[in-house]
């Protein structure tokens, strides 16, 4: 009898064990996969799919109606070449909100960028991608029309230590056609980034926009911000995302621009299988 009823404990309890077992192994690839694909989300050349809205609000000091909005819609495709090549298409569709002296504001799309980089499919331990970019009159607020078509190189270096992605982005654009009534373009544009990894998808970093317009007046060229912020790799359902939220302060800037910058990422996820 008394084999009979621990027989019966054991033939209870044994897949009670497994299911925890399977669960908590279950956890553990999901988190491994988490902090994989923070990673890969950190890397601009990366092989991964994504479609990213970055929010960024700009302003002198709270909240208010003075405060500028900039949303870039910017979806990132990579595309095999072949065994060697891969090449990553990143579109930035810029939505401007402005305020205007009147007290209204101006809303609309400014300039479309398309940016090409060409990298290696299977990169070592220093990664990077080299290419063009494109820059189309598509303005369709006064504030942001310059009626010109821009182009340039632009170029990503990274390296992925550890739990560290540590890098940058740097590209300037010359105008090359179209309006002669406007000031020509000549703009430079660098990101550098750093993140530090943490369990669970969590990630700090930073990756300032450091801008410069090159025909601007001396001491109005330059913006220079610094800040940093928090990322998350989360599920919404069983679609992957990337959420993240930072803080930058303009400690050089145009004097008609904003000091502060507050800017908030979701991004939809598509990892390679």
């Amino acid at each position: 009898m008394r084999r009979m009823i621990l027989g019966s404990m054991l033939a209870l309890a044994v897949p009670g064990m497994l299911r925890a077992q399977e669960t908590a192994a279950d956890s553990a690839a999901a988190q491994k996969r988490a902090e994989a694909l923070a990673k890969e989300t950190q890397n601009p050349v990366g092989n991964l799919t994504t479609i990213p809205f970055q929010f960024n609000w700009t302003t002198g000091g709270g909240l208010g109606d003075q405060t500028q909005s900039l949303i870039f819609f910017q979806p990132v495709l990579p595309l095999a070449i072949n065994k060697q090549w891969i090449v990553v298409s990143r579109t930035v569709v810029p939505m401007l909100s402005v305020p205007l002296p009147s007290g209204d504001r101006a809303s609309g799309i400014a300039d479309i960028q398309e940016q090409i980089y060409f990298t290696a499919a299977k990169p070592g331990k220093v990664i990077w991608g080299a290419g063009p970019i494109f820059s189309f009159p598509t303005a369709t607020i006064s504030v942001a029309v310059t009626g010109q078509f821009a182009l340039g190189p632009a170029v990503v270096v990274l390296t992925m230590p550890g739990h560290w992605v540590i890098g940058g982005i740097v590209n300037n654009i010359w105008r090359i056609a179209g309006s002669s009534s406007t000031t020509a373009i000549n703009a430079f544009f660098t990101q550098p980034f750093i993140n530090y990894n943490l369990k669970r998808g969590w990630a700090i970093s930073t990756a300032p926009i450091i801008t410069a317009n090159w025909n601007a007046p001396s001491g109005q060229q330059w913006t220079v911000p610094l800040g940093l912020g928090i990322s998350k790799i989360a599920l919404i359902g069983k679609q992957p995302v990337n959420l993240s939220m930072q803080y930058y302060h303009n400690v050089v800037h145009p004097d008609n621009a904003g000091a502060d910058v507050v800017r908030m990422v979701f991004a939809l996820l598509y990892p390679r299988k």
